[in-house]
């Protein structure tokens, strides 16, 4: 079922950002119908391709007037359409939002880019890391270089869930206007959104424009990670001073005064460094996790699903011996579920056009 039950959606078939944001759309229970291309092999089998579950595929050649009149067709049946080209490629191939919505005036136009639809870098190429690099949030992770936080922050912080908020927003707007409209969902604006309390402390003098210099980005000795005796790794966040002391009875590490005073902060860490490194992980885990301690186990792919509090919560579901996330967050009422498994490229042609009424 899912709270999005009734809701069609058409995604052009891209990497990244809007696969998962139409995954996330499937998963909350959207109809979702990706437009494949009828050519080109996928890098690997299918039903790896977690970000494609939930909905079903049809093909289009959009270098062909048939193909594009197909695409077409099924937009104008849609609530909801996701496209990830550059600026000005859906308008040359007769499929912008000016010609689409004005034969479907209740669409829902969401466009996803890593610079925008204007502006002088909208024409370029990029991924992740360059989007991030921009709004200053690369350079405020790592140690002595910037270090790319995977695509976590920019694809999908930035980029998929801005696109989702967005269309879900439209929709409640829909619902009073029984209008339409175009999200212009860019990388670059949602991570700088997102960045809004760092800059606010930067306002503030609270936030050096350095790394490892600052409370959260690893510099203070109470929020950084810690090497073990058998080399694996603590993760430790005790930032309130509750939690701080509870940290330090624990541990039982000596030689420690003040927490908030950073240039105290580097000789508290060497001292913490040393308590950890006398103790494997799973011992000092048996001694703080569950406490207030804020200490967890930095865990790998493999070992993160095992973990009790994972498993108990079923955040991990194995699929076709495919162990992937749950859909999140969790409604009361109408939760999300996985449905479909990533599908065939155009498997689902005949049964789309006859469910959407297209002939």
């Amino acid at each position: 079922m899912g709270p999005l039950k009734g809701i069609r959606v058409v995604e052009f078939a891209g990497l990244g950002p809007g696969p998962f944001a139409a995954m996330w759309l499937a998963d909350m229970g959207a109809d979702v119908v990706r437009i494949d291309r009828p050519d080109g092999r996928a890098p690997f089998p299918m039903k790896y391709d977690v970000l494609a579950r939930g909905r079903r595929s049809v093909t289009a050649d959009l270098k062909t007037d048939e193909g594009r009149a197909r695409a077409a067709s099924l937009m104008q049946a849609a609530d909801v359409v996701i496209e990830g080209y550059r600026p000005g490629v859906m308008e040359r191939l007769g499929l912008g939002p000016e010609e689409i919505c004005a034969k479907n005036p209740r669409l829902i136009y969401g466009r996803m880019t890593g610079w925008g639809q204007d502006g002088p870098l909208a024409e370029t190429a990029g991924h992740d890391i360059n989007y991030i690099a921009l709004t200053g949030a690369l350079h405020a992770i790592g140690e002595d270089r910037p270090q790319p936080p995977l695509n976590l922050v920019g694809d999908f912080g930035g980029g998929s869930m801005y696109l989702i908020a967005g269309i879900l927003a439209a929709l409640v707007e829909r619902g009073v206007s029984g209008e339409g409209q175009v999200v212009d969902a860019a990388i670059v604006d949602g991570t700088a959104h997102m960045m809004a309390m760092i800059y606010g402390m930067q306002g503030n003098r609270l936030w050096r424009d350095a790394r490892q210099a600052n409370f959260l980005d690893g510099g203070a000795h109470y929020y950084r990670c810690y090497a073990c005796a058998d080399g694996q790794w603590l993760a430790v966040g005790a930032i309130e001073p509750q939690f701080y002391a509870l940290l330090l009875e624990h541990s039982q590490a000596e030689g420690i005064e003040g927490q908030l005073d950073p240039s105290d902060w580097a000789r508290s860490a060497a001292v913490l460094e040393e308590v950890f490194r006398s103790r494997p992980r799973d011992e000092w885990l048996d001694l703080m996790e569950g406490t207030d301690a804020c200490v967890a186990p930095v865990l790998s792919l493999h070992d993160a699903p095992e973990h009790p509090h994972m498993a108990a919560r079923q955040i991990f579901e194995r699929r076709d011996d495919i162990v992937q996330p749950a859909p999140a967050p969790r409604l009361s009422r109408t939760p999300g579920a996985l449905n479909r498994p990533p599908p065939e490229k155009g498997a689902d042609l005949a049964d789309v056009l006859h469910e959407w009424g297209i002939e």
